[in-house]
């Protein structure tokens, strides 16, 4: 009687643990998605920076051109401190529906702002034909392609990470443990979807 209840115990003890070993290796494979997906937030935030860093060149330029358009520069550069501004709360905390929410809005104006400029710039033949003009224009649209690049890697992360997060028996642990859904990075604005079209 003493032995059968020792095996009984040792059976329930090894049926815990093995449940305890279970949830464990859920838990880690949660945190090892989340942690994808916010590595590929930051490398889409390194090309948002390098497109902030590269703006201000961009109006620069413009500005020795375009005397009277001075209204259209102000607001590239007011759209891209926003942006800049939202882009550093996600940097914070890239799972932050929210955050990310209101930089994805911020980036719809600065796409579409910087898109009125470039209407604008098609009116001054001698600014297209500026030097600083066409390697600013040059480096910009090569970050854009990048930005696009580490957006489609961002969301394919989420996207792995919420599937997982979503399928049985995964979504107990992520009740439990407290894993919320993540965002992807879409485009806000239908205007955003069409490339800025840049003819230099």
């Amino acid at each position: 009687m003493n032995i059968s209840m020792n095996i009984g115990f040792l059976i329930a003890l090894g049926i815990v643990i093995l449940i305890a070993f279970w949830f464990i290796g859920l838990y880690n494979g949660l945190v090892i998605l989340r942690n994808r997906f916010k590595n590929a937030f930051s490398q889409i935030d390194v090309q948002l920076k390098r497109r902030y860093d590269l703006i201000p060149n961009l109006v620069e330029t413009a500005k020795g051109y375009m005397k009277h358009e001075r209204e259209t520069l102000e607001a590239v550069i007011q759209a891209r401190n926003v942006a800049q501004g939202a882009a550093s709360s996600v940097r914070n905390d890239p799972s932050n529906p929210q955050a990310l929410q209101g930089l994805m809005q911020a980036e719809g104006a600065l796409a579409g702002s910087i898109g009125r400029l470039m209407l604008v710039v098609e009116r001054y033949p001698e600014l297209k034909a500026d030097r600083n003009m066409a390697t600013v224009m040059e480096e910009l649209t090569s970050t854009e392609n990048k930005i696009a690049f580490s957006r489609q890697a961002y969301n394919d992360a989420v996207t792995t990470y919420n599937t997982k997060r979503e399928t049985f028996p995964t979504n107990i642990a992520a009740g439990l443990f407290g894993f919320k859904e993540a965002t992807l990075f879409e485009v806000t604005q239908p205007t955003e979807r069409d490339a800025v079209k840049v003819s230099f």
